[in-house]
């Protein structure tokens, strides 16, 4: 026992002296504690929803402002029907209305007119949140005046409700959970294997005090920062294929609307990340300190990404944070590809942003990793 005692003694003194690794210790309990207790919630407020009425009627006012009194959805116009499609696919809105121009005059003769609804089902549980949402058209406040009686008529038939919802769920219209959560999914894996292990291969030669041989060697800084980091590349690309190929083979996931936007993203992202990686090396003095650095950084840009809890839910204050990760614009871009069929000029400014991302921390990598060498 008295051995036992000596030994824990020896690791928390070599625990004191590492004041970086007690902040991770500390700062990590904490941030997931904010995270989880404040910022992260599966239903959002304020759903924004383009609506087309073409109609424009009292009747159909009614809908709109019963929809607006619920809270829920925050209503603007657009011109068309396919405009109301296009926004939800590019992500403007998350879901759309369209109630036709005869809506009114199909009420007074009770025919019971159609008043669509349509639904971003990239995210099942936001687009069931939408869902059991969707009531607000058809409440009791809107429909009990749309009723019709002409006294002068005989068997009038009344309809049990006035008018009818046809919601549509786009893009994932089953609402199935692994065509939301396997493309992020990849995103995760690469940021593991190059943040994890870019990191600790680097460092693993401070530890092992061979770092000075490799400087001293004739191997140039550029070809060591190449040597070290290419084979995480690669295997963060292989790893990219390999699990959508099991997504396609498995799970039947959606093919992509451009093989060429594919590779792209997995370039720009696994570039990033290996630069990220490299940075990250260079502020850490053991694989012990690269780990918790590495995964400080991987749980949040899990959590607040958009992978798992929908960005629109956040509290203000969280959303710019959500913007500072490259994995918000991969999983907005892979989503893209894969579920809604999107080109480039659609996904244009979240390629740009994901591009900025991997030039600035290849740029601060090499600053800092010449800096830490001499």
């Amino acid at each position: 026992m008295r051995h036992i005692l000596a030994l824990m003694k020896k690791e928390f003194i070599q625990l004191r002296r590492d004041p970086r690794l007690i902040g991770f210790i500390v700062l990590t309990p904490v941030a997931l504690l904010v995270l989880f207790g404040f910022a992260l919630k599966l239903e959002p407020e304020n759903v924004r929803m383009a609506y087309v009425d073409e109609d424009r009627s009292v009747f159909s006012n009614l809908i709109k402002t019963n929809i607006w009194s619920e809270g829920y959805f925050l209503l603007y116009k657009v011109k068309n029907e396919e405009a109301v499609i296009e926004d939800s696919r590019t992500g403007k809105a998350k879901a759309g209305l369209f109630i036709d121009k005869d809506f009114s005059a199909k009420l007074i003769e009770n025919e019971q007119p159609v008043v669509r609804m349509y639904v971003d089902g990239t995210m099942p549980s936001l687009a069931t949140a939408m869902d059991n949402n969707s009531g607000a058209v058809t409440d009791k406040n809107v429909t009990n005046d749309m009723y019709f009686l002409d006294p002068d008529e005989e068997n009038v038939v009344i309809p049990p409700e006035p008018f009818l919802l046809d919601l549509e769920i786009l893009f994932n219209p089953d609402k199935k959970e692994t065509w939301f959560f396997l493309p992020g999914v990849i995103g995760v894996l690469i940021m593991q294997i190059s943040l994890i292990l870019t990191s600790t291969a680097i460092v693993r030669e401070k530890e092992n005090r061979t770092m000075e041989q490799i400087i001293v060697s004739p191997v140039t800084k550029t070809e060591f920062i190449l040597g070290k980091t290419l084979p995480y590349f690669l295997i963060a690309l292989s790893d990219f294929y390999f699990i959508l190929l099991l997504g396609w083979i498995f799970f039947d996931l959606p093919e992509p609307s451009s093989q060429g936007l594919l590779f792209l993203l997995a370039f720009l992202y696994t570039v990033g990340l290996i630069a990220l990686g490299l940075a990250v090396s260079t502020v850490s003095q053991t694989q012990q300190q690269a780990i918790f650095l590495s995964v400080f950084i991987l749980i949040p840009s899990i959590l607040l990404s958009g992978f798992i809890f929908p960005v629109e839910a956040m509290p203000d204050f969280i959303k710019p944070f959500s913007y500072l990760l490259p994995f918000t614009y991969f999983v907005k871009i892979i989503r893209g590809i894969l579920l809604k069929g999107n080109d480039f000029p659609v996904l244009a400014a979240s390629f740009s942003v994901l591009a900025g991302f991997a030039v600035t921390f290849t740029l601060v990598s090499i600053g800092r990793f010449q800096k830490t060498i001499e």
